[in-house]
């Protein structure tokens, strides 16, 4: 099979929603994949925040074989055994009670959303009106389902799907007085990614999400984490919020959680939870027996294997070598990162679309998010020296922009 028949084939079959980079992969090993051509790339990118474990690793392959071997589904009408002891990983990391699962990230937040709603008219008895509106932030990103679209502070995303779910209001970034301006009593839920990941990898300040847990606790509205892209270890911690020393009421989690297969989960705590009885919400495939074994098997991993201490060590690497490379660029505007959550800031969004381009050609992932910053979410198994062969690749297409 070649590259150009799976392209005629698809432009023939699917709906043509994913401008893909022209490159047909067969598989992978640890940070790095093959094409068709037998062409090797280091995946800095890792499917989008998916792949921690980087590409067929042992244990999750084991996990697979086992599971595959035994029950792949049963429906949740029905036990398992993996389902409550990964609830039990997840709230013991957390800091939170119960779990949900479900099979996205987007799926994670409605259901989410779905708890802040049905809690808040469960609790409404002080005669002060409904709570019902939700406050997110500007530039935000939390999925592609109408609730989680809502909520996405983007214009570009929730435009041509009007109208949207209503009962939105959207806050400055990082600006703890717009947030005290909009938030008033009928407010159910506050929703933050503690780190913005599609919006360009923008970390919310400190201050701002304890003044977000402030003010949604005193008033009974809950605070929502979207920890999808940020969560699991890939910032050093469990999750994002924990460097900001708080305690959501809801976490919705996805990506790396199954390594690769698709899961997602919701975490609340007990108050939070009793906004849910059975009948009220479900999934048909979220918390199946094989996609569950092989999360207990990856958090099991990323704990014995010390991955979330490889973030910090390898990412503060990481952008130690950017930060020597930006000093030479003028075009470089800023770097963010926490942990190996990393994104690189331009100038325009012309010489992130080129570097993008070189570096896949020359064998190395990454993608460009909010037009024009480079964005780095390699595996948690990433070492010193592949950050320096990317480097090797990265520096150069650099010095090129620079003499244009």
């Amino acid at each position: 099979m070649s590259l150009a028949s799976v392209q005629k084939a698809e432009a023939a079959n699917l709906i043509p929603t994913y401008e893909r980079y022209p490159v047909l992969l067969t598989h992978g090993r640890g940070v790095y994949v093959w094409d068709v051509n037998g062409k090797r790339y280091l995946d800095l990118l890792s499917g989008i925040g998916v792949n921690g474990l980087g590409h067929a690793h042992p244990v999750v392959k084991k996990a697979i074989v086992k599971q595959a071997g035994k029950l792949l589904h049963t429906s949740n009408l029905f036990f398992h055994e993996y389902q409550a002891e990964l609830a039990k990983k997840l709230t013991k990391i957390s800091g939170l009670d119960r779990a949900f699962f479900t099979n996205s990230g987007t799926e994670a937040i409605e259901g989410s959303l779905k708890i802040a709603r049905a809690y808040a008219q469960a609790h409404n008895t002080n005669g002060s009106g409904p709570k019902w509106k939700i406050v997110a932030l500007e530039n935000s990103f939390h999925g592609r389902t109408y609730g989680a679209l809502s909520i996405t502070g983007q214009k570009k995303y929730r435009d041509p799907f009007e109208p949207v779910v209503p009962g939105v209001e959207f806050v400055k970034l990082n600006d703890v007085a717009d947030l005290e301006r909009k938030f008033d009593h009928t407010v159910c839920a506050v929703v933050v990614e503690p780190i913005q990941g599609e919006g360009g990898i923008r970390p919310l300040t400190q201050e701002f999400l304890q003044r977000a847990r402030e003010l949604t606790k005193k008033s009974g509205a809950l605070l929502i984490a979207d920890e999808i892209q940020s969560g699991l270890g890939r910032t050093g911690k469990w999750f994002a919020y924990q460097h900001a020393g708080i305690q959501p009421d809801v976490v919705a989690l996805a990506k790396p959680i199954a390594g690769g297969l698709p899961l997602g989960a919701i975490l609340a705590s007990s108050e939070a939870a009793t906004a849910f009885h059975p009948g009220m919400h479900g999934t048909t495939f979220g918390g199946g027996p094989l996609t569950s074994a092989v999360a207990v098997a990856v958090l099991n991993t990323i704990e014995k294997d010390g991955l979330m201490k490889n973030a910090v060590i390898v990412g503060n690497y990481f952008r130690n070598r950017l930060e020597e490379l930006a000093t030479r660029h003028k075009f470089v505007k800023e770097i963010r990162s926490k942990g190996l959550m990393i994104g690189i800031e331009l100038d325009s969004a012309d010489k992130a679309k080129t570097v993008v381009k070189e570096a896949l050609a020359k064998g190395v992932i990454l993608n460009r998010t909010n037009d024009t910053v480079l964005r780095f979410l390699p595996p948690f198994i990433l070492q010193k020296k592949h950050v320096d062969e990317a480097m090797k690749v990265i520096a150069p297409i650099f010095s090129s922009l620079e003499a244009q």
